[in-house]
């Protein structure tokens, strides 16, 4: 079996988006797609790509405003993702496929496992949550994420990460000081406005809430967060309980990791998902 594929790179046309995406991997192995996280692109999963392809066919879309995927300006929600991605798979002649998200791409990954579910054969969630319960939780989160928007769009993109990266929840990767300098340079290759429009699009603030479709979803999820991630232990935590009627969910803590898993320590990160996908 080898032990590394070649990357092809490519576009998929439809009405709303050009979408960029890189495959990798024999397709006549089960499909892995895997979601990046805001402010992120395909780049981010490359590294890991040589442990996947041996066992999966990876195809690693750049998510609208991200990377070199191009987006019509009123299209930057959550269904018309999910329809181009569904799209993408038709094209690619895929009929159900492993997912893996991370963050926001994690967000989306639920999202499309409970609309699609007969296309998906396991999901991962890195760091991820159903959105928000209350409407005024919503409608606060929206002011928020239009404010950092609004900041996007005015200030110069490497002042924008280095305020953005003070977050606690970034707290761990800085302890990577290789890494995380990668990740930033990663990043410098995106575009300001798009960055904001996907924010506005794509914030919690106005992801339907999927808690309570939570017991409905039968697709084997695995919930993945970092055990220095107090945040979103006990929202996955949260999350297991409610996914717990359909009694195919697990979580799974990664030690010494906060919520950038996939970056602060990609073996343990690659062992973990191939453990459950494998399995």
């Amino acid at each position: 079996m080898p032990l590394f594929h070649s990357l092809f790179h490519s576009l998929f046309y439809s009405e709303h988006h050009t979408l960029y995406y890189i495959t990798t991997g024999e397709p006549k192995n089960p499909p892995l797609l895997l979601l990046h996280g805001f402010l992120g692109s395909h780049q981010d999963f490359v590294p890991l790509l040589p442990k996947f392809s041996p066992h999966f066919y990876c195809i690693v879309p750049d998510l609208p405003g991200h990377g070199q995927t191009v987006t019509a300006s009123d299209s930057y929600t959550f269904p018309l993702t999910a329809r181009v991605l569904l799209q993408l798979l038709g094209h690619l002649n895929i009929r159900q496929t492993n997912l893996l998200g991370y963050s926001m791409g994690g967000r989306l990954a639920l999202y499309f496992t409970g609309k699609c579910p007969n296309r998906c054969i396991r999901t991962v969630l890195e760091s991820a949550s159903p959105g928000l319960k209350t409407a005024e939780e919503q409608e606060k989160r929206q002011r928020q994420d239009d404010a950092i928007a609004h900041r996007l769009d005015t200030t110069p993109l490497p002042v924008f990460l280095d305020h953005w990266y003070q977050n606690p929840l970034f707290a761990s990767l800085q302890q990577r000081p290789a890494a995380y300098a990668a990740m930033l340079a990663r990043r410098q290759h995106n575009q300001p406005h798009q960055l904001a429009a996907a924010l506005r699009g794509f914030s919690t603030g106005r992801q339907p809430s999927l808690w309570p479709a939570l017991p409905t979803i039968g697709t084997p999820l695995c919930l993945l967060v970092g055990a220095l991630d107090a945040k979103f232990i006990r929202l996955n935590r949260e999350m297991l309980t409610g996914l717990s009627a359909s009694k195919q969910a697990t979580l799974r803590i990664v030690e010494n990791c906060g919520h950038n898993i996939h970056l602060e320590d990609p073996a343990a990160y690659a062992i973990a998902i191939l453990q459950y996908l494998l399995a």
